[in-house]
This record gives C-alpha cells, sequence and structure tokens, in this order.
C-alpha cells in the first residue's frame, strides 16, 4: 500500500490536456488564415495606395524643425505622416501639426500617439490623400517622398502657400526648385515659397 501524502505539502494535481487533435479547428483554422490575410493586406496596402511607410529617423525629426525655424504661430502640414512623430514634434515647439495620412492604420496609430502627448490640443490628423487637400493655412510643410511626388506636389505648394512659407523635404529634393538652405548634415531641403528656379 502506497504511504498517505495527504497532509504533504507537495501534491501533484493533474490537469486536463486538450490534444491538438480534438480542438474545434473549423474555428482556429479560419480566425488563423483571416489574421495571416490582414496581417498581409496591411503591409502591401500601402503599395497599392503609393504610401510605403518609411519613418523619418528621430534626429532627422528635429533637424527638419529646425531648419524650418519652427514655433508658435506656425501651422505645419506633414503629407504622408505616418506615426505622428514629425507633427508632434512640431506641436511640442509650440506650432500646429497636421499630420495627412492615406493608410487608416497609421491614422489610428497617429492619432493615439496624438492623444498621449502633451500638446495634444494642437494636433490633427487627417485620413486622405494630400494631392486633395487643402493648404492654404499651412506655414509649413514636411514631405518625405520620392522626386516623382515632389514634382506632382510642386504646382499645387505655388498655387495654394502664402509668400513666405517653408516647405522641407528630406532625401528628395525638387525638380526646377533651388533650395533654400540644406542642413549640413542630412539631406534636409528647405524652400521658401515662392521658390528661385
Amino acid at each position: 500500500m502506497p504511504p498517505d501524502t495527504s497532509g504533504s505539502p507537495l501534491r501533484t494535481i493533474n490537469y486536463p490536456v486538450v490534444p491538438l487533435l480534438h480542438m474545434d479547428w473549423t474555428i482556429i483554422l479560419p480566425a488563423a488564415y483571416f489574421l495571416v490575410l490582414g496581417f498581409l493586406l496591411w503591409l502591401i496596402w500601402p503599395i497599392f495606395i503609393g504610401a510605403i511607410f518609411l519613418p523619418t529617423p528621430p534626429d532627422v525629426v528635429e533637424k527638419i524643425l529646425s531648419i524650418a525655424d519652427v514655433g508658435e504661430g506656425d501651422i505645419l502640414y506633414d503629407l504622408g505622416s505616418g506615426d505622428g512623430r514629425i507633427i508632434i514634434g512640431a506641436a511640442e515647439r509650440g506650432a500646429r501639426g497636421v499630420g495627412v495620412e492615406a493608410d487608416p492604420i497609421r491614422v489610428l496609430w497617429s492619432r493615439l500617439r496624438a492623444h498621449r502627448s502633451p500638446a495634444h490640443d494642437r494636433l490633427r490628423v487627417i485620413w486622405g490623400d494630400f494631392f486633395k487637400t487643402s493648404f492654404a493655412e499651412a506655414s509649413v510643410i514636411t514631405v518625405y517622398q520620392g522626386e516623382s511626388i515632389n514634382n506632382r506636389l510642386r504646382e499645387k505648394f505655388e498655387a495654394e502657400l502664402k509668400p513666405g512659407s517653408r516647405v522641407v523635404s528630406f532625401s528628395f529634393k525638387f525638380e526646377g526648385w533651388e533650395p533654400a538652405k540644406k542642413h549640413p548634415d542630412a539631406d534636409v531641403y528647405l524652400y521658401l515659397i515662392p521658390v528661385k528656379a
């Protein structure tokens, strides 16, 4: 007869084990399929809408804001605002920041980040196409797009921005525009409206 261990502090507890073969695969497989499909669509969607997410490095964000001399009284529009890091940085300097983003997931993400910022009352994120957005109130525009998009935006900027407005581009220049200034440590270009050709 085995010894009585009922009073022993060490007791073995047997938990029921559900074998994988007995799980309800009619629920698990479709759920996994839709999760994977949703994730893949989220990755591929930006390619279809022309909004590939390449986040601006934090040190470059600071260079962009400093070369444009962003401060109180400015209204900064960031085109393809991603996670909102540039507009949040602008708002923390006293400006109003407006992000324009085509990807709904990044719009939600940046709105959450903006809401958590101490400067949330000076932030707004628009879900939409920046080619269809008015920039009439902007004093500063920031872009991190390719040259073809920059060149398509050039006429829009010339038509809508007030004289003295600043356009800052990271990595890519505007064809036919001469930058007023280039940051010495990064490919950050400042253009003043009207731009000299």
